[in-house]
């Protein structure tokens, strides 16, 4: 599984401290809910050329762990 925790981050001043890719404002929750419309990686990293699949990937990681935590608490 990739390490998301190099790509994810909170900023408490960018989209309410939502965990966002990088420095750009995009969430987690906004390539997660792109992906479940039916949008292909390539067509999100088309749309928005800042991002790259590695991103994406995080993305999916980063959820993967957070549902795990959910699991167990």
């Amino acid at each position: 599984m990739i390490n998301y925790k190099d790509i994810i981050r909170y900023n408490p001043e960018k989209r309410f401290g939502k965990p966002c890719i990088r420095e750009t404002r995009i969430t987690v929750y906004d390539v997660l809910g792109w992906l479940a419309s039916g949008m292909s990686f390539s067509e999100i990293t088309n749309d928005f050329p800042e991002l790259t699949e590695t991103d994406i990937l995080a993305c999916l990681s980063y959820a993967a762990e957070r549902e795990r935590k959910l699991q167990y608490t």
